[in-house]
């Protein structure tokens, strides 16, 4: 059981009573039922690529994994309806295959896309690079498939844009982290195929100037906009010095764009990102610009960014924070993070990255050059709230797109607002009054 019960950052390690791998949606009601009226706690999985130990077992030993990686089918796409309907143990990479094969497009893209499952994506409420262009997970769900708590299933597949017949129970079960049911199948939505995209790395003086570089996108290219992520010099520094990269610049900048276009037309996304690139240098936005002729030269500017996380592990201990605020507040929390942390934690390296298109920041810090990494480590709580208080100060989330778990299960308390929360423990009350889905997360 060594694969289902650890985690991918080595973070959480628990104990189960057995792994049980249902194989259709009925077959998971009925596993759900014998466990409430046993009173055994049950742990949903499915790629296990979560990083706030979510998917993770306690220490116990008493409670059961519940894998959906089995319920794998491809139930249906509509390339009418702009819909497809998947089993929640459909890997990601799949699901957007299929939509891509009826040449319709799934925009949910995230660095986890080939392991990670459309169930898991939609209890965590994922995020990835698309975010600005078409939302997070929530947003990409017509309907749901869940078994409950009791056994019973709720059947919600609905490939209706406009259903105003009571409470929208499909986004309460997304992001709820498998504590008020177990997803079993979606039904997603689908958008044109994009046939022309255009994608560029722009060096800039700092994050005020990307937040300039954003406006000025959202501005010239409207809808065509797909990804806008920042990332600082440390962090290529990281990626250059050990992973097989290439500075696609001709000098280092303190900070950089990765800006890329997409478009169901042939093409024109090239020539807007070109005056869109020729207007920011000339209006000094932008210090220098390098935008990609080829496929493979697209991919080498993405192996800058999506491979960072990776290349921090050489450098020694890493905390990491996936954060959000305001997007205009972007650049103040940037300025007052790195003070704070050098106040605190001197010679430490923060390395913050992410999606600035939608205010999500991985504020992630390595230790100091030549530092004892366990000791570094032991510091997380400190630094942790450092760092989430100046979030609550600019009026963000402790949790962007990674959820909550274990890792911010007590954090929570602090963080959100009362009335909230009682709100919360009410549903889950009603939903799952023996606490046998995922007991020990989120509440």
């Amino acid at each position: 059981m060594i694969g289902y019960v650890t985690e991918p950052r080595d973070a959480f390690h628990g104990r189960a009573l057995c792994v049980v791998r249902p194989g259709r949606a009925e077959e998971v009601a009925g596993v759900l039922a014998l466990c409430n009226d046993a009173g055994v706690g049950v742990v949903p999985q499915g790629g296990n690529t979560g990083l706030v130990g979510g998917q993770t077992p306690d220490e116990s030993g008493e409670q059961i994994i519940l894998s959906l990686q089995r319920l794998d089918r491809i139930r249906e796409v509509d390339p009418a309806s702009d819909v497809m309907t998947v089993e929640a143990g459909v890997i990601l990479a799949r699901a957007q295959q299929a939509a891509e094969e009826a040449g319709r497009y799934f925009p949910l893209s995230l660095a986890a896309e080939g392991s990670c499952t459309i169930g898991g994506n939609l209890a965590a409420n994922a995020g990835g690079v698309h975010v600005i262009a078409y939302g997070t997970a929530r947003d990409l769900a017509l309907g749901l498939e869940v078994a409950l708590a009791d056994g019973r299933l709720l059947s919600n597949l609905s490939k209706l844009r406009k259903d105003n017949t009571g409470y929208d129970l499909t986004r309460l079960f997304i992001g709820s982290e498998g504590t008020l049911g177990v997803i079993t199948a979606a039904t997603l939505k689908l958008f044109p195929l994009p046939r022309s995209r255009a994608t560029a790395l722009v060096g800039l003086a700092d994050p005020q100037a990307a937040l300039a570089l954003l406006t000025l996108a959202k501005a010239r290219a409207g809808a065509a906009l797909a990804a806008f992520e920042v990332l600082p010099r440390i962090g290529v520094d990281f990626v250059l010095r050990h992973l097989a990269a290439r500075d696609p610049l001709a000098s280092p900048h303190r900070w950089y764009a990765l800006v890329e276009l997409a478009s169901p037309a042939e093409s024109g996304t090239d020539e807007l990102l070109t005056d869109l690139l020729a207007e920011s240098l000339e209006q000094g936005v932008a210090e220098d610009a390098a935008l990609a002729a080829t496929l493979e030269q697209r991919a080498g500017l993405w192996r800058l960014r999506e491979t960072l996380p990776e290349a921090q592990k050489p450098e020694g201990g890493s905390i990491k924070h996936d954060v959000s605020v305001p997007i205009e507040s972007i650049p103040a929390f940037l300025a007052e993070a790195e003070a704070l942390i050098q106040r605190h934690f001197p010679g430490a390296r923060p390395a913050p990255f992410g999606h600035m298109g939608d205010g999500n920041i991985h504020y992630n810090i390595s230790q100091p050059p030549g530092a004892d990494r366990a000791a570094f480590l032991a510091r997380r709580d400190e630094m942790n709230e450092l760092v989430h208080g100046l979030v609550r100060k600019f009026g963000g989330s402790v949790s962007a797109e990674h959820g909550v778990g274990r890792l911010k299960r007590d954090l929570l308390r602090k963080v959100k607002d009362p009335v909230a929360l009682e709100v919360m423990r009410a549903i889950k009350q009603a939903l799952d009054p023996k606490g046998v889905l995922n007991p020990g997360k989120l509440l």
